[in-house]
């Protein structure tokens, strides 16, 4: 049986040249769809465009409208450049016509190189962190999730370890896009005005986001997610984070900026 990820990033082909593809996997909070989940699937159909020896490398993305779950999601895969090292793709995702999301991947060909990352001591050591629990949304279902002592239980906040509860495949693409799923949980929090907590009246959304897949991760270890907050502006607030292994190992950064309004 595939995994819970593999599940969610099938993809049905179009008759386009294998370069549209549908789904109806879709869930969220409430009507709007998970933008982890959709950015998951868009670097799904972008690399199934991708010679597999190509590993994704970095993905940059654009939630233009809010998604809305049980309406099918259309992507479309435009070849922008293939490289002899890189490959380019840009998708568009749309429901009813309607464009919901837009992302610029690209894939790289593995060399030989140094490896050096700078040596970070984690915020939150994971001998210290306690388990989340009976989270409602569906995501949580698929990732155990430890937060610090004393954190809100009803969602993870930064910083927050986590692991899949149960396998996936030895699939470079795949195990991007557990990655590239589990991305988006926290930041909009992280990014949110200094001070004491003001629910906002306007809404709180992801705007864009952005990864870089420095080293493959291994999705059954556990990892620790860590962003902080580093500009709010013009109702904008930017988060940074990082994603590391247990040995400290680091896999890849991620930004994002959230609407605040508050």
């Amino acid at each position: 049986m595939s995994s819970w990820i593999a599940q969610l990033v099938r993809l049905e082909p179009d008759t386009c040249g294998g370069r549209v593809f549908r789904t109806s996997a879709a869930y969220g909070s409430g009507p709007r769809l998970f933008g982890g989940l959709i950015a998951a699937q868009a670097l799904a159909a972008a690399g199934a465009t991708v010679d597999p020896v190509r590993r994704p490398h970095s993905l940059h993305g654009y939630f233009v409208s809010g998604g809305r779950i049980g309406v099918d999601i259309e992507f479309t895969v435009e070849l922008v450049r293939d490289g002899r090292s890189f490959t380019n793709r840009r998708v568009t995702v749309r429901q009813q016509d309607v464009t919901i999301f837009e992302m610029l991947a690209s894939f790289h060909v593995p060399e030989p190189t140094t490896d050096w990352q700078p040596v970070d001591t984690p915020r939150l050591a994971i001998d210290d962190a306690t388990e989340l629990t009976g989270l409602p949304e569906v995501w949580a279902d698929h990732f155990e999730t430890l937060v610090a002592p004393g954190s809100s239980m009803d969602w993870p906040m930064q910083p927050f370890w986590f692991r899949t509860r149960s396998a996936i495949e030895d699939d470079a693409l795949l195990r991007a896009c557990a990655l590239t799923f589990i991305s988006d949980i926290g930041l909009v929090s992280a990014a949110r005005p200094p001070g004491p907590f003001v629910r906002p009246a306007g809404g709180a959304a992801s705007l864009d986001h952005a990864i870089w897949f420095h080293r493959e991760a291994d999705p059954h270890r556990w990892h620790i997610y860590d962003a902080v907050a580093i500009s709010h502006n013009n109702a904008r607030g930017l988060a940074r984070g990082s994603i590391s292994d247990q040995d400290g190992t680091l896999v890849a950064s991620v930004a994002q900026e959230s609407l605040w309004r508050v």
